[in-house]
């Protein structure tokens, strides 16, 4: 009989920049394979790779009790009808909504994949800590499942919700990130040129770009250093920390950085850059464009939080500087700016690290082994004679 995999992700987009692989990996390996997501333009690609998919109404960014309980009534559908052997919950609004209603749904098997924990666990401010509290007590009743895997990207992800559950450790599995093609991101030459030091993410405040685009009016207008700033991403209307493109716009026109906008092939777009930068104050997973610039061979300057610092091996791979230090992101910049041998021994470095740790073939095996061992322990539970 054909095991059902039900994938929860908040959009379109995400899914499949971040967990394609993995879902194309299960239909290889037997599984009839449902996605339930918000749409934006992309369900066309999505079915053209045989998946069933299933739009729902998920809002990121909003947190009103409506909209929470339509999205629960959704998931709550899907579960009842579908049945699914095995439900993959991905980002934070199905992991929580969906985890709790697995166990009213008694869905045989639950994995919950946490992309990071946010802003909410590393603010220290009294809003934070109250937002904190509630989130710790949802994450204890979503993880209630009595087969649940937990999949975390960084350690400190890891011991926080082993804190925060008291789960045993065998419920929980550290993977590094969603995994990279190392056969399309691949180190190519260095572009001829001023050097270009580039932060590619969404344009969200939280991703540090305000920072970056003041340590590049530093570097170039008072330090006179001869480089390119450039910034590729797009504004997300959906996310608080958003920047406008008219902010954007600004800054290109005061010459202080290049605005390249969304870029779909990354990389080639990496490729183009000799240094990258993530200056995030967020609580990241394992951000992936920091994982896809160590398999093109490109330095790295990122902050020193959870998941941006998973992602490199400091002063070897990249710097890590603190968290919306200017000076500190600007010096570190600099140095990579001024000397060559530097960028090309971190980048080397850095490839080396992305073959050992983040090739995709061994983060797709590593989910079929989960769903595996959870299908066969779902089963033996069931079949097992009662006394």
């Amino acid at each position: 009989m054909t095991k059902k995999l039900l994938m929860i992700v908040n959009v379109d987009w995400f899914f499949l920049s971040h967990r394609l692989p993995i879902a194309l990996g299960a239909i290889e390996a037997g599984y009839e394979v449902h996605i339930a997501t918000g749409i934006t333009n992309c369900l066309q690609e999505m079915q053209s790779y045989g998946l069933r998919v299933h739009p729902i109404i998920l809002t990121r960014g909003d947190t009103s009790v409506a909209k929470t309980l339509i999205l629960g009534a959704q998931i709550l559908k899907l579960l009842s009808t579908l049945k699914p052997d095995i439900l993959h919950l991905v980002t934070i609004k199905p992991v929580l909504i969906g985890g709790i209603l697995a166990r009213l749904c008694r869905t045989p098997s639950v994995v919950s994949a946490i992309s990071g924990l946010g802003f909410t666990f590393t603010d220290k401010s009294t809003k934070a800590n109250l937002i904190k509290r509630l989130v710790s007590y949802l994450y204890q009743q979503a993880f209630g499942h009595k087969n649940l895997q937990v999949i975390v990207q960084n350690s400190n992800d890891l011991v926080t919700l082993q804190k925060i559950t008291k789960l045993p450790e065998q419920r929980f599995t550290l993977l590094p990130g969603s995994g990279i093609d190392l056969k399309k991101f691949y180190p190519q030459p260095y572009p001829t040129g001023k050097p270009i030091v580039m932060l590619a993410s969404r344009m969200l405040m939280s991703k540090g770009v305000q920072e970056f685009v003041e340590a590049a009016r530093y570097l170039s207008q008072e330090k006179e250093v001869d480089a390119r700033f450039v910034l590729v991403g797009s504004p997300d209307p959906y996310n608080p920390t958003s920047l406008t493109e008219e902010q954007l716009i600004h800054w290109q026109q005061e010459s202080i950085i290049e605005w390249w906008g969304h870029r779909t092939d990354m990389a080639a777009t990496i490729n183009e850059a000799h240094i990258i930068v993530l200056p995030s104050s967020y609580g990241e997973g394992l951000p992936k464009v920091l994982i896809e610039a160590a398999a093109c061979g490109r330095p790295i300057v990122t902050t020193n939080i959870p998941g941006c610092r998973d992602a490199i091996e400091a002063n070897v791979t990249g710097f890590l500087v603190p968290v919306k230090d200017v000076d500190a992101l600007a010096a570190a910049m600099e140095s990579l700016i001024l000397d060559p041998q530097q960028r090309a021994s971190m980048g080397q470095a850095g490839r080396q690290r992305a073959e050992a740790y983040f090739a995709i073939e061994d983060i797709v095996a590593a989910h079929l082994r989960i769903y595996s061992e959870m299908y066969r322990s779902a089963n033996l539970t069931t079949q097992a004679p009662k006394l």
